[in-house]
């Protein structure tokens, strides 16, 4: 679907009531995957909001980790698939997925085994603007070299 048919597709989805439903595969046809098929997704620790990283996915991943319950991202480095924790086993159970209102942007509630970051720390986010300085705000909960042995 091209990008005014999903533009239409989320716009109009902006009229409908409180459960008022369209089917997963429309929805999905309906998103506006970037030139390489990708849409960034989000992921936030279900019970305590913190966003843990971003990633990219597409439909298949989408797909995949739908019925699978644990989360396939699209690597970009790799161009492979990347289920979360596969090598270091720090997984990301997948509790609700979401579409932002534009259909352009995935948030995934998870459960998220251990550190999200592949620096060993718990989010990716730790980079903290303060004032006219960027200060790191967390430390590795676990190093590096022993997540990926």
């Amino acid at each position: 679907m091209g990008v005014d048919t999903a533009m239409g597709f989320f716009k109009l989805r902006e009229q409908d009531s409180a459960g008022d439903a369209k089917t997963l595969g429309e929805t999905l046809e309906a998103l506006k995957y970037n030139s390489d098929g990708l849409v960034p997704a989000i992921a936030q620790q279900y019970d305590s909001g913190e966003v843990v990283m971003m990633a990219w996915m597409n439909r298949a991943a989408i797909e995949e980790t739908l019925e699978t319950g644990r989360v396939c991202y699209w690597s970009r480095s790799r161009q492979a698939y990347w289920r979360k924790g596969e090598s270091s086993g720090q997984i990301q159970k997948l509790i609700e997925m979401r579409f932002d209102c534009d259909g352009d942007a995935l948030l995934l509630k998870v459960d998220q085994t251990g550190p999200a970051c592949h620096t060993g720390r718990r989010s990716c986010f730790y980079h903290k603007v303060d004032g006219d300085r960027v200060v790191i705000d967390g430390e590795p909960l676990i190093n590096p070299e022993e997540l990926y042995k």
